[in-house]
C-alpha cells in the first residue's frame, strides 16, 4: 500500500527462480520490504543448474550470479528458504499468509555450506545392520579371480588395477566377483561400485567378445555415421549399447576417435576402419565371426 511517499506493508514473492529473484530486486529497489519464499534449501531454481541459455548460448551462471549476490545483500529482501506457503487469507492490499519453515538444525547465519556437520552428526536412531549377501562364486570364476586379487592384495591403491585385471579376465565386472573383491580387500562394496561405474572402460553387464564402436562425431555423422550405425543394428539385431545373445558382438558409439580425415570411422576391438561404408558391415562381421570360431576350435 502506498500512502503519499510512504510505502506501507510488504510483498511476498513465492518461488526463488530467476523470475522471482528479478521481481524481488525490482520491488526492493522501489522501496518495498520483500519476503522471497522457496521450498528448496537455496535460491536460483532451475537456471542455477543450467550451463547455457537458449537461444543466445550465454552462460547461465554469468547471468544469474550477480542477481543472487544482489538479492542476498539487499537490505529490503529477506530470503526464506526450505519453507512452503501453507495458507493465505485477507483481501487485496491486506493479506496474511502462513508459512511453514522446515528446520535445518544449523545456524543459517554461521553456515558456510562446508557440510562438515553432516560428517560429525551423531546418529540419533537405531540403524539395522544391512543384510549380508554371501559370496557365491563358481569354481571356474574363483580360479580366475583369486590369483588376481592375491597378486595385488597387499599393494597400496590396488583396487583399480584389480578391477582392470578382472575386467580383462571376464570381459565385464560380475556382481559376485565384485563382492569377493570387496571382502578380500576389506573395502566397502559401495566404494568398489563407485569406481566400477565411474570409468567407461568398466561394464557391469556382459560385453561382446568383439566390441564395435561407430564414431558419431560431427565429421563422421555428416558422412553417414548414423546410417552405418543403423546397418550394424540391423545386421546384429540389437540396439546400440547392447550385446548379441551369443556374447560375440557388442555395439557402442563414441563421440570422436580423433581421425576426422578418415571419416566415417568404425573401430572393432583395436582395429580402425576409415572411410567405412554400410556395404562393408556384413563382410566385417563375418570376418570376426570366423576368427572367433577358429579360436574356439583351437
Amino acid at each position: 500500500m502506498n500512502t503519499g511517499n510512504e510505502k506501507i506493508g510488504a510483498v511476498l514473492v513465492v518461488g526463488a527462480g530467476i523470475a522471482g529473484i528479478q521481481a524481488s530486486l525490482d520491488l526492493a529497489e522501489s522501496g518495498f520490504k520483500v519476503y522471497l519464499l522457496d521450498e528448496s534449501p537455496a535460491i536460483g531454481g532451475i537456471m542455477a543448474q543450467l550451463d547455457k541459455t537458449f537461444p543466445t548460448n550465454d552462460c547461465a551462471m554469468c547471468i544469474l550470479s550477480p542477481k543472487l549476490v544482489g538479492c542476498g545483500r539487499h537490505p529490503n529482501i529477506e530470503i526464506i528458504t526450505n519453507a512452503e506457503l501453507e495458507g493465505i487469507h485477507g483481501k487485496v492490499g491486506n493479506f496474511i499468509v502462513a508459512v511453514k519453515k522446515r528446520p535445518r538444525y544449523v545456524d543459517e547465519k554461521k553456515c558456510t555450506g562446508c557440510r562438515a556437520c553432516m560428517q560429525n552428526c551423531p546418529i540419533t536412531k537405531v540403524v539395522q545392520p544391512p543384510e549380508i549377501i554371501p559370496v557365491l562364486l563358481k569354481d571356474s570364476d574363483l580360479k580366475r579371480v583369486a590369483p588376481i586379487v592375491q597378486m595385488r592384495k597387499n599393494q597400496m591403491g590396488s583396487l583399480l588395477p584389480i578391477l582392470q585385471d578382472v575386467s580383462k579376465a571376464f570381459n565385464y565386472l560380475p556382481a559376485d566377483v565384485l563382492r569377493y573383491v570387496s571382502e578380500e580387500l576389506n573395502v566397502p562394496l559401495s566404494t568398489v561400485y563407485q569406481i566400477s561405474t565411474f570409468y567407461n572402460a568398466f561394464s557391469l553387464t556382459p560385453k561382446g567378445k568383439h566390441t564395435v564402436k561407430v564414431c558419431m562425431g560431427t565429421a563422421c555423422y555428416i558422412k553417414g555415421g548414423k546410417r552405418i550405425l543403423e546397418a550394424f543394428e540391423r545386421e546384429l539385431n540389437i540396439k546400440v549399447g547392447n550385446t548379441t545373445p551369443d556374447l560375440m558382438f557388442g555395439l557402442e558409439t563414441i563421440s570422436c576417435f580423433g581421425c576426422c580425415g578418415q571419416a566415417p570411422v568404425v573401430v572393432i576391438n583395436d582395429d580402425l576402419h576409415g572411410h567405412f561404408r554400410t556395404a562393408n558391415v556384413p563382410r566385417l562381421l563375418k570376418h570376426h565371426k570366423e576368427v572367433g570360431h577358429a579360436e574356439v576350435e583351437t
